[in-house]
């Protein structure tokens, strides 16, 4: 298992060094260095430029650790485990963004899903090309400022919302209006009744399975006897001579 080390392994090393009384080999270990690395550190000459960075402010390192440290020059010192909080995404309710060069594209987009899709409800619209319920009530009715400008173009060739996302509301839409037949719960084999259309004339004629005549019907045939060569040829001779 890789061992923890600060967060900043250089700053941390400066500042102990200019804080604490604690050993290279000390600090090196610590921090992950080597212990000539931290020899050049006090000396100035390996991180200059570097800012300390307190570990113990950082929740790192505690006071009594490095007291302990300072008191005994062969203790390690022990790194607190780092608890990190995941601050869960919020998920926006709102419409999409769109691209300030995308935006003028955006009625002309509406104006195609809604020749085309008319099951979309306008909160559907909004979500899939980044816009607001008036401005689709607009296209809709026809009183858009620019409406007799506008072209119906499919949004997704516009790059304003996926075929994925397009799709998935278009479904839901079809779904809602009872437009999509529900799936069948399993699929399940016709008796062969009404698959396999049988003579019942010839079943009768049929010998049944496991009696005598059956067996010998299924029994192969007999090879059946093939001339020796040497007849073949003696039949021709008889010919040939006659």
């Amino acid at each position: 298992m890789a061992q923890d080390l600060p967060l900043m392994p250089k700053a941390t090393a400066v500042w102990l060094v200019d804080q604490t009384r604690l050993t290279f080999d000390q600090i090196a270990t610590f921090c992950g260095l080597h212990p000539l690395e931290v020899k050049g550190i006090a000396d100035g000459e390996v991180a200059s430029g570097i800012r300390g960075r307190d570990p113990i402010l950082n929740s790192e390192l505690t006071r009594d650790e490095v007291k302990k440290g300072e008191e005994d020059s062969s203790y390690q010192l022990k790194i607190l485990r780092r608890k990190t909080i995941v601050v869960p995404k919020k998920k926006r309710s709102g419409p999409r963004y769109t691209p300030v060069s995308r935006r003028q594209d955006r009625p002309n987009a509406i104006l195609w899903l809604v020749r085309n899709h008319p099951e979309l409800t306008d909160a559907q619209i909004a979500r899939l090309v980044g816009t607001t319920k008036p401005t689709i009530n607009g296209i809709r009715e026809g009183s858009h400022w620019n409406f007799s400008n506008l072209k119906p173009v499919d949004p997704v060739s516009l790059g304003l919302t996926s075929q994925i996302d397009l799709d998935g509301a278009v479904f839901k839409a079809a779904k809602k209006a009872g437009h999509v037949a529900p799936e069948p719960k399993g699929a399940t084999l016709k008796p062969a009744s009404e698959t396999v259309i049988v003579d019942q004339s010839e079943l009768k004629k049929a010998p049944e399975l496991g009696t005598p005549d059956s067996l010998a019907a299924m029994a192969p045939k007999e090879k059946e006897d093939v001339p020796d060569a040497d007849s073949v040829f003696a039949a021709f001779g008889d010919k040939k001579d006659s």
